[in-house]
């Protein structure tokens, strides 16, 4: 049985598990890049989010089983994917943070009334957004959101086009090299920004070996990273050299070094945060229907 696993560089357990070969000696493999799966139309980021990641986990030429960060799966359920959680990672709250620039006349979260707000939409970035407003007692239609890329969100940022940004690392690293930028939110504090694992409970249920497999090798895989962050960080340099970009390897290797790896079992705590944001996201017209976040637990841990 071949299985298909999704990955692409945000999730970087992943993206580094797909070049290490450990995966293979467990078991039959399809790798499935998302960035080659054609996309969803263009969220409208003032109400609507993107389905691309619960599009494909359920399609024909998709893939089984994929990791993102905090949104997607609450936007799977909301559009009535029966998926399941497998993991989580441990609190990413230095990946990035909300910022503008530090001659902005925006001091806090409320002074972002009627501004443009540069986010990857669909992403933990929409959520974080979404949590600091609400703790200002703004809502989502109070800010314009614009939806960019990493790389046009720091383009964007830098020309003055979007008035404050959430910047992720180690694109986050260019820009302060640049100029002067000052935290306007910081995510620690604001909410925990794991990145998880999910699948669908029908592959879940009939395949539980090998996820298990996956699960064994990707800690595997990420205990790799730890010891070898330069060497991991240079898979990714590779990449965006391969498609016509420029990175840094310092920035890279900063970058993983920050960040938790490990693949760790669901906790409440998770699942509140995870039905906050949820709750938020239909509140403010983000999703069409309520989400009960508990109702996408597995049975067996991981």
């Amino acid at each position: 049985m071949t299985i298909r696993v999704g990955y692409f560089p945000h999730n970087n357990s992943l993206f580094v598990l797909r070049h290490l070969g450990i995966l293979e000696k467990r078991l039959d493999v399809d790798w499935v890049d998302l960035r080659s799966l054609p996309a969803s139309p263009e969220p409208d980021p003032t109400r609507d989010l993107p389905t691309l990641h619960s599009d494909w986990l359920f399609a024909d030429g998709g893939y089984d089983f994929i990791g993102t960060g905090f949104t997607p799966p609450i936007t799977a359920l909301a559009h009535g994917r029966d998926i399941v959680y497998v993991g989580i990672s441990g609190p990413r709250v230095e990946n990035g943070r909300l910022v503008v620039k530090a001659d902005s006349d925006i001091q806090s979260a409320k002074d972002l009334a009627g501004k443009r707000v540069g986010i990857a939409h669909g992403s933990w970035q929409t959520t974080l957004l979404l949590f600091a407003l609400d703790n200002a007692g703004l809502s989502w239609s109070d800010v314009i959101p614009v939806n960019t890329s990493v790389t046009d969100g720091a383009d964007d940022f830098r020309s003055g086009s979007i008035d404050a940004w959430v910047g992720a690392y180690p694109g986050l690293s260019a820009v302060e090299a640049d100029i002067e930028v000052r935290t306007l939110v910081d995510t620690e504090g604001l909410f925990s920004h794991p990145s998880l694992w999910f699948t669908s409970r029908d592959f879940a249920e009939k395949n539980s070996q090998q996820l298990n497999h996956i699960v064994d090798a990707l800690r595997e895989s990420d205990q790799w990273i730890i010891d070898h962050p330069r060497e991991a960080a240079q898979f990714f340099v590779d990449d965006i050299v391969a498609r016509g970009g420029d990175a840094s390897l310092d920035a890279w290797e900063s970058a993983l070094r920050n960040r938790p790896f490990g693949i760790n079992p669901v906790s409440d705590e998770f699942l509140d945060e995870q039905q906050r944001a949820a709750d938020l996201l239909f509140a403010n017209g983000l999703l069409p229907k309520p989400v009960t976040v508990r109702d996408a637990l597995l049975e067996q841990k991981v």
